[in-house]
Order: structure tokens, then sequence, then C-alpha cells
């Protein structure tokens, strides 16, 4: 395995398998509000970072909000949509929310079992995504799900140049040696249109980009550009077959990386 110069200590990063990773998108474009906001909340399953395939979401399962010590259900609030990927057109799903108070906002969401035909399994990828408006507080805490990913950096304020860290938890207990995919966005999203745009925006790895969690459960990425980024810890969760085949449940999140000017 190839070793990328930007490897911190509490993880082994580097190259490894095909390119195609699959990653559950929870996406909004501002993530760091200062007033009173309704947010776009577009929910999609494809391969960001080569704008490659899209595929299809089920009813999504669970879908809520955590903010400070309350939990919203937004499973009722979600509209299918079709979303216009570069290659083809998937099921998807859309909503808004409004941010009202100061805090962070914390979505969570578990989508329904995927099946990937090529492999002959079940793809499950809990995913999370933060919004602040105006002060920090609960974004460093486990919000308790199956597989979770637990920033140990504010997941809305990273800059190029620096580390995020995270940590992997399995149950509620952290997760070692487990593998996590690291992509981002690549092409520009098109909220109005639901659609990304045909061409990337920047460059395409030439296979997945990995860490290994550490024997704490923790990964740390060095961050080389600016925009959105989701880290996937594969396998993580305790619920490992459906429907009689195999099941990956994933754990993933999303953060926020802006240059600093």
């Amino acid at each position: 395995m190839k070793k990328l110069l930007m490897a911190a200590a509490a993880a082994t990063i580097g190259f490894a398998g095909a390119a195609q990773a699959h990653f559950q998108l929870l996406y909004t474009p501002n993530v760091m509000l200062n007033n009173a906001e309704e947010i776009p909340l577009k929910l999609m399953f494809g391969h960001p970072m080569e704008n490659g395939h899209a595929m299809d979401m089920g009813q999504p399962e669970i879908f809520d909000v955590y903010f400070k010590d309350n939990k919203t259900d937004l499973l009722p609030t979600l509209k299918p949509i079709v979303w216009q990927g570069a290659h083809n057109q998937s099921k998807a799903f859309e909503t808004s929310y409004k941010i009202r108070r100061n805090g962070d906002y914390i979505f969570a969401l578990t989508p329904a079992p995927y099946y990937e035909e090529s492999e002959d399994i079940y793809i499950q990828q809990i995913t999370k995504a933060y919004v602040n408006k105006a002060m920090p507080t609960t974004w460093s805490e486990p919000l308790g799900l199956p597989a979770e990913i637990v920033p140990l950096n504010k997941p809305y304020q990273n800059y190029v140049g620096g580390t995020f860290s995270g940590q992997l938890l399995s149950n509620g207990k952290p997760a070692a040696g487990v593998e996590c995919e690291i992509e981002y966005i690549n092409p520009v999203v098109d909220l109005d249109a639901n659609a990304f745009a045909k061409e990337v925006a920047g460059p395409v790895p030439d296979s997945a980009i990995v860490a290994i969690t550490d024997p704490n459960g923790v990964f740390t990425f060095g961050i080389p550009r600016a925009g959105k980024w989701g880290f996937a810890c594969l396998g993580a969760g305790p619920v490992t077959e459906y429907q009689g085949k195999e099941l990956s449940q994933d754990a993933v999140i999303w953060i926020d990386v802006t240059d600093m000017k």
C-alpha cells in the first residue's frame, strides 16, 4: 500500500481498492449560519469523487435531527425526487429544515439497505451531517447510533492544510482496525435541478483513499483541498446480514472544509 505524505501518525492512510467508492450523501450547501434560515437537504447515493454512477435510494428507515437534548423525526418531511448524475438518473429524497436557535444541529440518516449486485451484498450507510448557528454546543457528542463517527474537530470548521480526526464507535465502543474510505464531492451541485454537473471540478485519485482506525478507533486525515469531505468506515455496525445476504453497515460523516483567508 502506498502511503500518502499527508498521513498522520494516528492512522495509516493510503490508496487501496477501486476508486468506485459508494457514499451516502446528506447535503446542504451552507453549514455555518449567523441568522435563522430554512436550509435545503438533499439525500442521494452515489460516487461523488469520480462523479460516477448514481444509485437508487429506497425509503429511508430513520431520519432525525438532534439539537441539544431534543431529537426530531424528519422522516414525514421527506419527498422523493429524481437525482440527475453525470451518467444516469436515480431515486433520491429532499426536505428542508428551519434553523432558529443558536447551536449545533446534527442530522442523522439511516437509509434502507442497498443491494450491490456486483458484490452480491447489501450496503447501509448510517450518515451524519452538521449545521451550526452562531455558537458550538454538542458537535463532539455521540448520538448512540449503531455505528457512527464522532468528530474530534468541529465538522463545520476545517481548513485546507489542516487535519480532521474522527473516532469510530460500534454499539458505543471504539472500533479498531476498520477501513475508512475518504472522498469529497467533486462535481458542482445544482440544488434547483437536483443534479451534479457533468464534469468534475477537481482531481480524481487512481484508487480509493483509505485510513485504518487505530486501537482507540481514531483516524486522522490531512485535508488537501476545500469542499465537502466524506468518511465512510466500512462494516462498522453490529448488523452483518440482511435478507439472507451479507450486510456492510457503514458509518459515514460529512465535514466542510474551506481555505483560511
